[in-house]
């Protein structure tokens, strides 16, 4: 099974259109996003995904009301976990959590086959214990080419995907 695992989407709509249209094409199943996506109007874009959506909040939570009603009573294909969440897929018990500091306390916890996380904008992977915790960087394209994650549960492997450029601030 192939899981999206997205982070840090800042409200920016074309690289989250682009990253669910990919993982859509890549054939992922799941799709997890690891906080930040902020505004409720980025609802539809994630309901464009084809399998399972699951969401939490980051530090920039937006408008968390609506965004929690609307996944439990418009979008059927959106779990909203609220701070922290977990699924079980192909036999891998996967955590995911906005920050990377608890990302890895849960990575080192051993309840975890799996940990994503997100914040920095830092994409990463790495094994602790028998975990491997995964920050698939930032969507937002802040200091790095915007991307997701694209994990195999069969082999547990991990590629990035990017999907756009990177903004450039001194330009502005």
């Amino acid at each position: 099974m192939l899981i999206a695992i997205l982070s840090d989407s800042h409200d920016h709509i074309p690289n989250l259109h682009r990253a669910v249209q990919r993982a859509n094409r890549e054939g992922a199943e799941v799709l997890i996003h690891c906080g930040d996506l902020i505004s409720p109007f980025m609802l539809p874009r994630l309901q464009a995904f084809a399998g399972q959506v699951h969401l939490i909040y980051g530090n920039n939570a937006g408008d968390q009301h609506l965004i929690s009603s609307r996944c439990a009573t418009i979008f059927d294909n959106i779990t909203h976990h609220g701070l922290q969440g977990e699924i079980n897929a192909d036999g891998l018990k996967i955590g995911f959590i906005h920050y990377p500091h608890t990302g890895r306390a849960l990575a080192m916890s051993g309840e975890y086959d799996i940990v994503c996380c997100g914040h920095n904008h830092e994409q990463a992977t790495e094994t602790l214990g028998s975990c491997l915790l995964i920050n698939p960087g930032d969507l937002l394209g802040k200091d790095e080419q915007p991307g997701f994650m694209l994990l195999n549960t069969a082999d547990t492997s991990v590629r990035r995907i990017t999907v756009g450029q990177r903004l450039h601030f001194d330009d502005l």
